[in-house]
This record gives structure tokens, sequence and C-alpha cells, in this order.
């Protein structure tokens, strides 16, 4: 069997989630997200497509694969993958949250016509220690829990790390979890096979995923997108590498001069810290 693309990428989250055509795994993903119950389930959504995806954002990872969407109650949705670290994640959530809030009203509307917008980050590092695999966030009242200013914001958290480290995952019972199951590569194919005869709309994702790996095109794009993920990470681990290194050098430098000013004798030096004798004379 063919190695599995990574459904975490997000150019191709964007093909089996965010194109004309993918409403039933959408709407089926934003229930499932939103706690959605029988009473109050989202019954429609419009996906709202405003890409032009060129060779120059597909390779460039720090370029925005986001999905906007419209549901039946009005809300505005706006999903993201986010496959490494931010150091500002929270604040860059908030940031794309207000701008698709702004959007919601034109130059003369009353505030009443601002809708609700829900941004959900799908992220694949531990983001917040304190919280569950799944994280909510409203605006409320700090002692009054249950006073909310106004439930125009909602931004949702789904840390795939922790939820790989349930050791008894509720696949079966939990919409979500299903979905999640999906969306790890790593998903054993037996529980993998499992999951899309048991969700029709995780079959339909599938068939999206069979259907751009069979596109030359499309797979070029994903693997252009992976690369540039590859790329990223291999910068990222360079320049980690370079500031220990140069701490480190920092740290014995710091040593040979105490050393050195205790009047320890320069080979001494030399041999605890590493640190060549014309480095310690220059000191």
């Amino acid at each position: 069997m063919a190695e599995r693309l990574n459904p975490l990428n997000d150019f191709l989250f964007m093909k089996y989630m965010g194109e004309k055509g993918d409403e039933t795994q959408l709407l089926s993903f934003l229930n499932a997200v939103l706690k959605r119950t029988e009473q109050d389930k989202l019954t429609a959504v419009e996906i709202l497509e405003n890409k032009t995806l060129t060779p120059e954002i597909i390779g460039d990872k720090t370029s925005i694969l986001d999905i906007r969407a419209v549901t039946s109650d009005r809300s505005k949705i706006n999903i993201e993958v986010q496959v490494y670290r931010f150091k500002d994640m929270a604040r860059r959530s908030l940031f794309y949250w207000s701008r698709e809030y702004v959007r919601g009203i034109k130059a003369g509307q009353v505030y009443t016509a601002l809708p609700k917008v829900i941004a959900i980050n799908i992220v694949d590092f531990e983001f917040i220690p304190e919280v569950d695999f799944h994280s909510i966030f409203h605006i409320r009242e700090d002692t009054h829990k249950k006073c909310f200013l106004t439930d125009a914001l909602e931004i949702h958290f789904v840390d795939m790390v922790k939820w790989r480290s349930i050791i008894k995952k509720d696949i079966e019972g939990d919409p979500l979890q299903r979905w999640l199951a999906f969306f790890d590569k790593s998903t054993p194919e037996k529980t993998l096979e499992e999951i899309i005869n048991m969700d029709k709309a995780i079959q339909a994702a599938q068939k999206r995923i069979t259907y751009v790996s069979a596109d030359d095109e499309a797979l070029r794009a994903y693997q252009m997108r992976e690369m540039g993920l590859s790329d990223w990470n291999s910068r990222l681990f360079d320049a980690r590498q370079e500031g220990e290194q140069k701490g480190l050098e920092k740290g014995f430098q710091t040593s040979a001069r105490k050393m050195k000013k205790a009047g320890m004798p320069v080979t001494q030096i030399s041999e605890y810290t590493g640190l060549s004798a014309a480095e310690i004379e220059r000191l």
C-alpha cells in the first residue's frame, strides 16, 4: 500500500475540507468541534473561496492557507491548521479572528450586523499545558464566569499532541476524536478503515484525498507544501543549534575569565573550558 498523504498538510486539508463540494465533511467536522447536538446541529455551510494558490504561496510555509465559511446560523468560521509552533500563537489567532470580524460590517451598518466569528486552530504541538486537547475561549466576566460580555468571539484550539497522548480514545462515541484519528497520519491502517466505514463524512474526505493523490498537479502542490514545512523546520533547528552553541561559548568565556582572575594557570583553564591558550589570553 502506498504511503498515506499527511491529512494535516494545510494544502491537502483545504482540498478535502475547504473547496466547493466539501460541505458534507466540513459540516460534520464543525458540528463535532462546536459540540452541536441534534437540537442545535448546523444544517448548512457555505464555503467562501478567496484564494489564488500560486506556486509561490504554496511553497512559502509562512503563508496562511485557512478555510473561511458561513454557517446556517450566520456564524462566520475561520479554520487554520498549524503544524509548527508559533511563539505568539494566541495573539496570532486573535488577530485573524479580528480581521474576519471587521469584514462582517460595511460603512453605515449598525453594530448588530456584525456576525459571530468562530476561529478553529488545529495545532500539531502542545500549546496550552493546563487544558485538555480541545480548549474553547470566550469573553467572560472574571468573577462571574457564566456572565458573557458577548458571544461574538469564540476561539478553539485542537491540540493533536495532547490528543495522541490519551490512552483510551473514544473514537466510536466522540465524533471529534474520530476526525482527529483521521487527521493523524500515524493512525494504524486497520483503525483508519474502521473510522472510514463508520462515518460517511470521513468517507467523503478520504475520497477527496484519494483524488488528490491521483492528480499530478495537486500532488506536486502537496509535495511543495511538505517541502516548505521541512525547510522551515530545518531553518528553525539550525538557528536553535547556532544559538545554543553561541550560548555555550559565552558561558565558557565567562568561566575562563573568573578562573584567570583567580590566578589559575592557562593550561588548566584550557583543560576545563576547551578554549585555546590564545583565546584565554585575549580575554
